[in-house]
Parts: C-alpha cells; sequence; structure tokens
C-alpha cells in the first residue's frame, strides 16, 4: 500500500527530518510528540506534568488533522527521562483514555530531544 503524508497544519515544526503523520491503508502513524509550544517553537515552561498536557495537545492536532480523535488510538510508545515521573505523566495519559485506553509500551530513555521530560507517538486506525 502507498504511503500518505498527512500535512499537519498548526503542529510545531518538526525538530528532524520527518513527518508528523504517514498513512497507509487504515493505519496511521504519528511521530513521537515532545512538548513543544507552536508559537514560540520551543520546550513549554512547567514540571513535566505542563509537558505532558502539551504533549497531548500536539497529538490532538495531529489527529485533527486526519481526522481522527483520542479514541482512534490504538497504541502508544511512551518515553519519559525519568520512571519517577510515571504517576504523573500516567495521570495526564488517563484523561485522554478514560475508558478502553490503547495499547501502551513505556520506557525510561536516557534522554529526549531539547531535553524534554516526555515523548509521545501513537498509532490510530481509520474505519
Amino acid at each position: 500500500m502507498p504511503k500518505q503524508i498527512i500535512p499537519v497544519p498548526g503542529a510545531p515544526n518538526p525538530n528532524g527530518h520527518y513527518s508528523h503523520a504517514v498513512r497507509t491503508g487504515n493505519l496511521l502513524y504519528i511521530a513521537g510528540q515532545i512538548p513543544l509550544d507552536v508559537n514560540t517553537g520551543k520546550l513549554v515552561e512547567g514540571d513535566v506534568e505542563a509537558q505532558a498536557w502539551q504533549v497531548f495537545k500536539n497529538l490532538k492536532t495531529v489527529l485533527d488533522a486526519a481526522g481522527l480523535d483520542f479514541s482512534d488510538i490504538v497504541k502508544c510508545h511512551l518515553y519519559v527521562d525519568d520512571m519517577a515521573n510515571f504517576a504523573v505523566v500516567n495521570g495526564v495519559y488517563r484523561e485522554h483514555f478514560p475508558t478502553d485506553p490503547p495499547a501502551r509500551t513505556t520506557i525510561q530513555v536516557a534522554g529526549l530531544p531539547l531535553g524534554s521530560k516526555v515523548e509521545i507517538g501513537a498509532i490510530a486506525a481509520f474505519e
């Protein structure tokens, strides 16, 4: 199946050579989103909770561009800089997936782009 790059107006500029979202068949692959403020191009100010909320805001922008929403996500890849931050990030995650959460992988990493504390990528499905 051919791939289709999904344009995402209003998303932060990619911090590297990648697309925010790529569709193939009925799946949408969403690149890892970090807590960039679309207006400044910089990480949002604040703690890991503030960063997690911004990551979900950026994910919503990508989903909106594809005509999807959080209920269409089937898998998340969650990266944190410190597992001590997991409970806080998980609380924000739960707000966005109150029922029937997607499958998820959570990994602590040595570092994330621009010193971010959290990054989330996802796979969503079209009906």
